[in-house]
């Protein structure tokens, strides 16, 4: 297995192990009549780390935390920066998964009764009277204001 801090430029029958640390946007485009996917992801071993390009069905394939082999796969340059990918020739293989941190949102205490539910303000729920339409079998009563 090459490390890859040993990769160069314009390498063919590359192999290396490692764990995608992170990857990018997913962007699709048509080329040739032909839809493309691709995503730029962080490899990385105990040498260093590279950006590997993954496309089409090796998108949805692989996620942060797995650990991978790419076997026959070709080191590019592209704005003076090395990027690895299976290729044409190359493949990727899943070996293992590692731990992901997930971000833990903090939950808030506060019990919602009946009561309280009723005057609750909902996010993005905010509907002009005018619009708003009574649940059947409902009669809508108009408010008489108070001065």
């Amino acid at each position: 297995m090459t490390k890859i801090k040993e990769l160069t430029p314009r390498q063919g029958n590359v192999n290396v192990e490692g764990a995608i640390t992170e990857i990018g946007e997913t962007k699709s485009f048509n080329k040739f009549g032909r839809q493309l996917i691709v995503a730029d992801s962080i490899l990385k071993d105990d040498s260093g780390a590279v950006k590997l390009t993954l496309w089409n069905d090796d998108v949805s394939k692989y996620k942060v935390g797995d650990k991978i082999k790419i076997v026959n796969g070709y080191v590019g340059e592209f704005q003076g920066e090395k990027q690895l990918t299976a290729g044409k020739f190359g493949k990727i293989e899943k070996i293992g998964e590692g731990e992901v941190e997930e971000a833990v949102e903090e939950k808030s205490e506060i019990e919602a009764s009946d009561e309280n539910l009723e005057e609750a303000p909902v996010e993005g729920a905010e509907v002009a009277e005018e619009e708003a339409e009574e649940p059947e079998g409902v009669e809508k009563v108009e408010e008489e204001e108070e001065f």
